[in-house]
């Protein structure tokens, strides 16, 4: 009796507990959360190539889908996610997930603001696009087995439909006047032609074919070169010669003459956006102008101040021309700009441990960009890797016109693209432990950018900028993201003519033709993201100066710059309020 009781009672109990189970309430976090994970997993699915370069392989054999209907259903997607977050009570949230909200919410509201200026429908401009990009799919693609073979060729399988929807995008651009104009786009051609009018053994997107597949026999490797031939050539190859047949007969001819961004449809509230959106600011373009005129009085005092350290007694015109001419400022060869930079970042790299306290673990190396793109991209850039995917980060230098890359700049651009710059705080990032993953990855351009050109300060602190070309080279580089602010503002909203801009910047830095006629396209084709480096750099000088202040000899330089970095890239009013709550709780120790 009394077993046939125990027996009643524990059946009750195991109902009880399983009732309650399945009636409990998602907490708001786990809401949060769950929100976090679901959208995670839907853009990678919606950007297959983006989840290859995150390390994540599951849709290797995929593409995106880049047609007018996937844009439109992408947003309505967006509406969808910011409506569920908004029904989760932040108030009910701890802190950590009220920063994981507040940027989750910025990040999505941002999407959505972006989607009626339509600038989805300019997918190609000098800088990316489908004739850049997609060759660079190998670099992220990993060649392990067959499978990965498969799934390789099935997206180049898949290419003519993606290229197709390129080309619908811009088609519907030219029908609503949207496009880039015309002075930026006239090296696209080439690059696009350079894709299909090489040997197919030549070609980037044959290379993986060339390397051992998985140990398999001579037969199936045969094979697979065979397909991989027929592919490239009848898929890749068709679509590139179709591509450019469109771009040079139908859209060239059809964009803009204006290169203001102003000339687009509703371009001065596109413009407004883009500049609240890069700075992550209330700045109007006005306000930036003239912080930007005042930046460069600035900084041409201190060069002046170099240029008489130096021991050059001509004007500051003859010392620029000095600079651009003399053959000593410049490399002979590829090989030796290349180990140039990197003697530099072997240098920086003991440095770090006196000005952080936590370092990434992803290493890094240095390559120069492509042949073919290198005419219309910038001096450098950064290219982050993955842990997941084994890969490490790169910092890319141009080495196209050896004449035009000074060893001046060396240092400054060093310590910008690598450490303690962008490889640096996009790897900490990246490692951040307890915060969703779209935190890890998602990026806010006036704090990564502006750390960027901080960092090329710190290299005084490092025991860099020992000669005074060296010094000079760093002034000229914070020179020309003054310079920025002008110019750009200058081009969009104060109706400036390319002309006006290339002057101004070459009057006002040491940088060489080519780089100022490069860098003055990439603004006219990227409206606003050029404010992001200084309008960043001096918010977190400001911030350091008010923590150096505030806290006297307890200030500690690692501390602060852990701060800033801790908790990945944000908007430069949530770094103000972290580094405060970093200023008050030191005080209070």
């Amino acid at each position: 009796m009394r077993l046939k009781y125990i027996y009643s009672l524990t059946i009750i109990t195991v109902f009880l507990v399983f009732n309650n189970c399945s009636i409990k309430q998602e907490t708001e976090s786990e809401k949060l959360h769950n929100l976090f994970n679901d959208v995670w997993e839907w853009g990678l699915q919606e950007f297959p190539t983006r989840a290859t370069y995150l390390g994540d392989y599951r849709y290797n054999d995929r593409l995106a889908d880049m047609s007018l209907a996937a844009v439109q259903r992408r947003h309505h997607k967006n509406k969808i996610i910011l409506g569920r977050l908004e029904n989760i009570n932040r108030d009910q949230l701890d802190p950590d997930d009220k920063l994981n909200y507040d940027l989750f919410h910025k990040r999505t509201t941002r999407n959505i603001e972006a989607h009626p200026f339509k600038d989805y429908l300019m997918p190609i401009d000098q800088m990316g696009g489908v004739q850049i990009n997609f060759p660079n799919l190998v670099d992220i693609t990993p060649f392990r087995n067959q499978e990965d073979f498969n799934n390789y060729l099935a997206r180049l399988l898949l290419f003519p439909e993606y290229s197709d929807q390129i080309i619908a995008l811009m088609q519907e651009g030219l029908k609503e006047n949207i496009v880039q104009p015309k002075i930026v786009l006239h090296k696209v051609p080439d690059q696009i032609l350079v894709q299909y009018q090489i040997d197919i053994e030549n070609s980037p997107f044959y290379e993986p074919f060339e390397k051992d597949i998985g140990n398999l026999p001579d037969s199936i490797r045969t094979n697979y070169q065979e397909r991989a031939r027929s592919i490239v050539k009848d898929q890749v190859f068709t679509s590139y010669e179709k591509l450019f047949e469109f771009f040079t007969e139908k859209y060239l001819p059809g964009a803009r003459e204006n290169i203001s961004a102003s000339s687009l449809p509703n371009g001065d509230e596109f413009y407004a956006f883009k500049v609240k959106n890069y700075t992550t600011t209330n700045k109007t373009p006005s306000e930036i102008h003239s912080i930007g005129l005042s930046e460069v009085a600035r900084i041409r005092t201190e060069m002046e101040k170099v240029i008489k350290e130096s021991g050059f007694t001509g004007s500051f015109k003859k010392f620029i021309t000095h600079l651009r001419t003399n053959p000593d400022f410049y490399y002979d060869s590829t090989e030796d700009l290349l180990d140039g930079y990197r003697t530099i970042c072997k240098k920086a790299d003991p440095e770090l441990t006196k000005l952080f306290g936590t370092l990434p673990r992803l290493s890094y190396g240095v390559k120069p960009i492509p042949d073919f793109q290198a005419p219309a991209s910038p001096t450098a850039y950064y290219y982050s890797g993955s842990l997941k995917a084994g890969r490490p980060g790169f910092f890319w230098a141009n080495t196209y016109k050896l004449d035009t890359r000074p060893k001046y700049e060396m240092e400054a651009l060093s310590l910008h693209e690598a450490v303690p710059g962008h490889h640096l705080q996009i790897s900490i990032s990246q490692e951040l432990e307890d915060v969703p993953e779209f935190r890890k990855h998602s990026g806010f351009t006036a704090f990564s950018e502006g750390w960027g050109l901080y960092a090329e300060k710190l290299g005084e602190e490092m025991g860099f900028y020992k000669d005074p070309y060296s010094k000079f080279g760093q002034l000229t580089y914070e020179m020309w993201r003054a310079c920025r602010l002008v110019v750009d503002t200058g081009m969009h909203a104060f109706g400036w003519s390319r002309e006006r801009a290339i002057e101004f910047m070459a009057d006002n830095t040491a940088k060489t033709e080519n780089d100022i006629v490069v860098e003055i396209d990439r603004y006219i084709a990227w409206p606003g993201q050029a404010l992001a480096y200084k309008i960043g750099e001096l918010r977190i000088i400001e911030l350091r100066s008010l923590a150096e202040e505030e806290l006297g000899e307890k200030f500690d330089i690692r501390e602060f710059h852990d701060t800033v970095l801790g908790s990945g890239a944000v908007p430069l009013d949530i770094l103000e309020r972290h580094v405060k709550e970093y200023i008050a709780t030191s005080l209070g120790d």
